[in-house]
């Protein structure tokens, strides 16, 4: 048989075998049959083999645990292609490149293992486009060789749901991806584009200027795997992307799609697709995941997660991030309004706090923090057993919703926020990963409170005398959790809680009305 009627043969097999086969199944031999089409006899042949043989797992099979341990650092796609390949992308303007058979592997740990709860994959989204905004930010105002386009257009995040389409759209106007950008970042698993940037300004000796200072504090991903959490809803992801460069003006946008498998394609994107400076990441939803189209669904993961970032955040057109950060601010530029607002928020309460503590600390690593102290003790009314009250953050963005780890049992009626810029972290990003640092920062926070319920006892209010003002508004409901925390503490803070106690009980002991 000549080679061109096995050729023949066997492009009817694969034609065969692509529209009776499974939607994964389609998923394989799409790439495979499109190469079929847009290739020319004497290339086809070489593609053919190299594409069985990777379809029959011969060379492709590895042990998982190889994988992580040798491809975290390793490119995620191949960027080579053969040079009849070349010609064929001259002529359509598309790029077609594969995934490595061990990396395609990695991709189902990032997105199936990786993550705990998949409704994260908005906040990774949503932090990387606060990340190109910082980025541009950053640009305009330090940088007058690299000027930028569109700088009418406001910094913003904007998050679209299609019902129709079964899509989902984040879309930001920051400073936007080239194709060898995309081609860098999006194809290299574990390499962060934020962090290069940080590292930039460090090579570039603005490490000491504000704006860097500022640039970098703002920055979130570190990691480099949050771009892929999409695939965990999605069954094809598209990153539409102008470059936000002056000097890039005259590129046109470019669009890179993939289906998490096979291969992925880089091409101009059509005329008929408006995409100003920036990126949009358009998620075709699988059919398990429909529930991500619903608005009141993405607003409600929006405010959970990404209500603090810096930029703000749209949904189908309204504003979703209205509540301030308040606990990163100079406690002299917040009013007693603000205070009771975000602590309703925060605790979901209807009542106004008793009292708070707003301070930062600098060791064992940089923090701010907000405690609020509640009016009455939920579970003395038989509201059952109170969950931790303070979340955990990391550059405004929730890393652990009441966080079990920040505060002793004792103290879960303390509500709250906790950030640290510098805390060690998973790589999924949903937990503090340094036990040892967390345990000292525990310490610090506890030691904090319980000085500042010593200062409680103390206070004087307005025409009542010393300790009567806090034995009905505070002690009567909260003294017990205080006398067990005696038993449930360490010894580190057993002298604190004993003195806080005697004070107390000595106090309003003599002020106690007859």
């Amino acid at each position: 048989m000549s080679s061109l009627s096995s050729l023949r043969v066997m492009q009817c097999a694969a034609f065969a075998g692509w529209t009776a086969a499974s939607k994964s199944n389609r998923r394989l031999f799409r790439p495979l049959s499109s190469r079929f089409m847009a290739s020319s006899s004497s290339s086809a042949t070489p593609l053919l083999s190299s594409s069985m043989t990777r379809i029959s797992g011969k060379d492709g099979d590895r042990k998982i645990s190889h994988i992580v341990k040798n491809n975290m650092a390793s490119s995620f796609f191949s960027t080579t292609t053969n040079s009849e390949e070349k010609d064929t992308t001259i002529t359509t303007k598309k790029e077609s490149l594969e995934f490595q058979a061990e990396t395609r592997q990695l991709l189902d740990i990032v997105t199936h293992s990786l993550y705990t709860d998949r409704e994260v994959f908005l906040r990774e989204l949503v932090s990387n486009a606060s990340d190109a905004l910082e980025k541009l930010r950053h640009i305009q105002v330090s940088s007058s060789e690299n000027k930028t386009i569109q700088q009418d257009v406001p910094m913003s995040i904007n998050i679209t749901t299609d019902e129709a389409n079964g899509t989902l759209t984040i879309s930001d106007t920051g400073i936007g991806l080239t194709k060898e950008e995309m081609i860098d970042n999006l194809g290299t698993i574990a390499k962060s584009g934020s962090k290069d940037f940080i590292k930039q300004l460090a090579a570039s000796g603005q490490e000491g200027d504000g704006g860097a200072l500022d640039a970098c504090r703002g920055i979130i991903g570190k990691f480099g795997v949050g771009f892929y959490s999409a695939f965990m809803v999605g069954d094809k992801v598209e990153v539409r992307s102008r470059s936000a460069y002056e000097k890039n003006s005259s590129q046109p946008p470019l669009v890179w799609s993939s289906e998490g498998v096979g291969t992925y394609d880089i091409s101009d994107l059509s005329p008929d697709i408006k995409q100003d400076r920036g990126t949009s990441i358009v998620i075709h939803l699988k059919d398990d995941f429909i529930e991500y189209i619903d608005e009141k669904r993405i607003e409600s993961i929006l405010k959970k997660y990404s209500n603090f970032v810096n930029f703000p955040i749209s949904l189908n057109g309204a504003k979703v991030n209205t509540m301030e950060a308040i606990w990163s601010m100079d406690p002299k530029d917040i009013d007693d309004e603000k205070y009771s607002a975000f602590y309703k928020y925060i605790a979901h309460a209807y009542d106004d706090p008793l009292d708070r503590l707003h301070f930062r600390a600098d060791a064992p690593l940089e923090i701010k923090a907000l405690f609020y102290i509640p009016s009455f003790h939920m579970e003395k009314h038989g509201m059952g057993r109170m969950d931790p009250g303070v979340s955990l953050y990391s550059r405004k963005v929730l890393i652990e919703a009441k966080s079990p780890d920040i505060l002793p049992e004792w103290l879960r009626f303390i509500k709250g926020a906790v950030d640290s810029e510098d805390l060690p972290l998973s790589i999924s990003r949903e937990k503090a990963q340094d036990s040892m640092i967390v345990s000292k920062l525990r310490k610090v926070l506890t030691r904090k409170i319980i000085n500042h319920l010593t200062k409680m006892a103390r206070y004087v209010a307005p025409g009542i005398s010393s300790g009567i003002f806090y034995l009905t508004q505070f002690f009567s409901s909260f003294l017990f959790s205080i006398k067990i925390s005696l038993y449930l503490s360490s010894f580190y803070f057993f002298t604190n809680i004993s003195l806080l106690l005697i004070h107390i009980i000595t106090n309003t002991q003599q002020e106690r009305p007859r």
